[in-house]
């Protein structure tokens, strides 16, 4: 039983503490192999410090690697918005511009149709004007005299032909023969 005490809590120390004073053979062993002890001690204890600081920075630097990935998720989706917001401006401007030449063309139409209209407008008031005017002065002038106009036709010019009118189905009865 206390060979199994000193083998599970001595076992490592002792061994290696036996080891090194037998490879630096001091004057006092039984003192050097106690302060090596010490020193053993002390120096497990700063090993479990260093492991356990060792993993406390490998726990960081995972949890640093995982910030910095959803960093650069969150900056590739803010660019991915912002490009997203920048194409729908971009939209929205190409649509009030559509809007805006679309306003202006349905002006200019709406302009020269009032221009058409007024331009009609004119020409039926001076048509009318210049008919009446034609028909105060027609009023007075005889028949013989409205006659004369230039276009208007002659009747006294006309002459009429006494050449006798061949039919059509007589014309090709000739032709057939």
């Amino acid at each position: 039983m206390e060979s199994k005490y000193l083998q599970k809590c001595l076992g490592t120390c002792l061994i290696q503490g036996l080891a090194e004073v037998a490879r630096i053979r001091p004057v006092d062993p039984i003192e050097y192999l106690g302060l090596w002890i010490y020193k053993y001690k002390e120096n497990m204890t700063m090993e479990q410090l260093r492991r356990k600081e060792m993993a406390d920075l490998e726990h960081e630097r995972e949890l640093a690697v995982i910030e910095r990935e959803m960093m650069e998720r969150l900056k590739a989706e803010e660019l991915l918005f912002q490009q997203q917001q920048l194409a729908f401006q971009l939209e929205l401007e190409m649509q009030e511009k559509e809007r805006q030449r679309i306003e202006e063309l349905r002006r200019t139409q709406e302009e020269l149709e009032k221009k058409m209209r007024m331009n009609t407008e004119n020409i039926a008031k001076s048509e009318d004007s210049s008919h009446s005017e034609d028909v105060t002065s027609d009023a007075s002038k005889t028949l013989a005299e409205i006659s004369d106009r230039y276009g208007a036709p002659n009747l006294s010019r006309v002459e009429e032909l006494d050449e006798p009118m061949l039919s059509d189905v007589a014309l090709n009865i000739d032709q057939d023969l």
